[in-house]
């Protein structure tokens, strides 16, 4: 393999949302180039970090009918029991709710947590406040998503963010997911909750760092074998 190859080996490629932002990024790069050198050079810092949120890179998923899987990279800031939003349709009793917090440096490509058939999809207008506050969960703009599975259902919900102003989904009602398949993004900052049923393990700590579409967050029976692994 020569040096260029393997080069680009190690670049992720970038979503095709991102297109039009990383060339906005560029142009406007272009122009303060022209006004001053060093804001074109500053311009430039801004369109790589643009280039950088929008990645796309190929993740192995564990696939076991039992776990959930990690929908966003970032830090996990919550791992409580909460009653889930009324939007759900989990009802009014408190469920394992796990909470990853993205910043602005984080890819955010979303993926499916677990294998099942998306039942409900329903987007709230809200405010824009720190998503890593807990209000953020009922107070912010967010797409929440209800997906089926044989260990039940599953609730999952995009949370917008201070600086997050768009969020993307990728899918409709009636569709079949398999667990690590991308199902949307959020553009600049955001959450994702992602709710359990009764008898999930949570497997992970608030602090810790989790990969969308690698990290085990939590498993629906003891133990830990047969797993196999898919790339996407």
């Amino acid at each position: 393999m020569s040096i260029v190859n393997s080069i680009r080996a190690q670049i992720p490629p970038i979503h095709r949302e991102g297109y039009p932002f990383i060339g906005g990024f560029a142009l406007i790069s272009l122009l303060l180039f022209w006004l001053w050198t060093p804001l074109g050079w500053i311009g430039v810092v801004l369109t790589i970090w643009c280039a950088l949120f929008f990645r796309d890179p190929v993740r192995v998923t564990p696939v076991r009918d039992d776990l959930v899987i990690a929908p966003a990279d970032g830090r996990v800031s919550m791992v409580v029991a909460m009653v889930p939003p009324a939007e759900l349709g989990l009802g009014d009793k408190p469920l394992l709710r796990i909470s990853i917090f993205m910043s602005v440096f984080n890819c955010h490509v979303n993926r499916a947590p677990v294998a099942g058939r998306i039942e409900r999809i329903v987007y709230s207008p809200g405010k824009f406040i720190n998503a890593d506050l807990d209000k953020a969960s009922e107070d912010n703009e967010r797409n929440s998503m209800v997906i089926s599975t044989p260990g039940g259902q599953i609730g999952v919900i995009q949370i917008a963010g201070l600086v997050a102003r768009r969020i993307v989904s990728f899918v409709r009602v009636g569709q079949t997911l398999g667990a690590g398949e991308r199902f949307g993004l959020i553009r600049f900052g955001s959450r994702l909750d992602v709710y359990l049923p009764d008898g999930a393990k949570a497997l992970v700590s608030p602090g810790q760092t989790s990969i969308a579409g690698e990290t085990v967050l939590a498993d629906f029976r003891q133990g830990d074998g047969g797993r196999t692994y898919r790339a996407a």
